[in-house]
């Protein structure tokens, strides 16, 4: 049961870094050598990059609402290790990560809408002469969902497993 508790531990800190990364770096949406982010738009200009507010571009509603459930996740990811370390050492075993797995399902849900959002305002474009893709952070996000979306299952079953 230690090593089980260890992995998870393990798993649930690699998803708060992972989170933080795909939240803080400024590659979601790459156009050849300019790159977009939830934050800022690079461009590179005479050997440099040069970086803007996204929301300088007018009305951006939705990457404000993707920057607000990104940092949420990271946030209820952030909680719930603590919660998690809370639980492990002061509840009953009847009721021990109840409240952690919650926790977790929140920050999964927040990064699903986060990364739904940013997918139906980015559609992959069909055409070459248009040619972009989806950067690393962007990914990272949608493994942060499966990730945050397994631990929170597993906190789930490990309460279960305690009520035997």
């Amino acid at each position: 049961m230690l090593i089980l508790l260890a992995l998870i531990c393990v798993l649930h800190v690699a998803t708060i870094v992972m989170l933080f990364v795909s939240t803080i770096d400024s590659s979601w949406y790459i156009m050849g050598t300019n790159s977009t982010d939830i934050w800022k738009k690079c461009i590179y200009v005479n050997n440099s990059y040069s970086c803007v507010d996204v929301t300088d571009y007018g009305n951006q509603d939705y990457l404000r609402a993707v920057q607000a459930l990104m940092i949420l996740a990271v946030i209820f990811s952030c909680f719930s290790i603590f919660s998690f370390l809370v639980q492990l050492f002061t509840a009953e075993p009847k009721r021990r990560f109840f409240i952690t797995g919650g926790i977790h399902m929140l920050c999964c849900l927040c990064v699903m809408c986060a990364a739904s959002i940013y997918t139906a305002q980015f559609p992959q474009p069909k055409s070459q002469w248009t040619a972009g893709t989806y950067g690393y952070s962007y990914i990272l996000a949608w493994i942060c969902f499966c990730l945050s979306f397994i631990n929170s299952i597993i906190y789930c079953v490990l309460r279960k497993k305690g009520d035997d």
